[in-house]
Formats: C-alpha cells, structure tokens, sequence
C-alpha cells in the first residue's frame, strides 16, 4: 500500500488530481491511498503519508515542510506545474512513486 500526500493552499484544488491518480493507479495495479489536503493540515498528515507532493503554487512552502518530512522520513516534492495544470494522474503518481523509490 503506497500514501500518498497531496498538499496545497486548500485542499479543494487538488481533488480532481486525487481522482486521476486513483485512477492511474487502479490501471496499473498499485494498492494506494491518496488524499489531498490544505497547508495548514499538511504537517500533521504526513505522519500517515509515504510521499507528500506540494501543489506548484505552494512552492514557497517546501522548505517548512522539509523540516517535518525530514523528521517522519518522507520525502517530498512539487508537484511539476504543466503535469498540475493538465491534472495528468498518471505523470504525478509516476513521480511519487519514484521518490517513493519504486
């Protein structure tokens, strides 16, 4: 089972991205759990997460949340903003999987 995180400013923009990666995930057959959430609710959640990725127009946050993903051991990334924009599923849950190391 593979976690992962979506943060960005508040949780609403990248729901449409959770339904595609499920998707995109379900094709492949990899067993995961993807959520989204707003920054604020972000520190907290990565406790449960194996991966968190930051929408592009958080990108100024990735720093603080280092800190916290450093301390759970997860890691992180923004997410590529034309794979964003074009709620491509597929391209992001290939990129957390690769930082996931799989």
């Amino acid at each position: 089972m593979k976690n992962i995180l979506l943060a960005c400013s508040s949780g609403m923009s990248t729901s449409l991205l959770v339904s595609k990666m499920k998707e995109a995930a379900e094709a492949k057959g990899i067993e995961t759990t993807i959520w989204a959430v707003a920054q604020d609710k972000a520190p907290q959640e990565m406790e449960k997460a194996d991966v968190l990725l930051i929408g592009p127009q958080m990108r100024f946050m990735k720093k603080k949340f280092a800190v916290v993903a450093e301390k759970v051991g997860i890691p992180l990334d923004v997410i590529d903003p034309v794979s964003y924009g074009r709620v491509d599923g597929k391209a992001v849950l290939e990129k957390a999987l690769e930082l996931m190391g799989d």
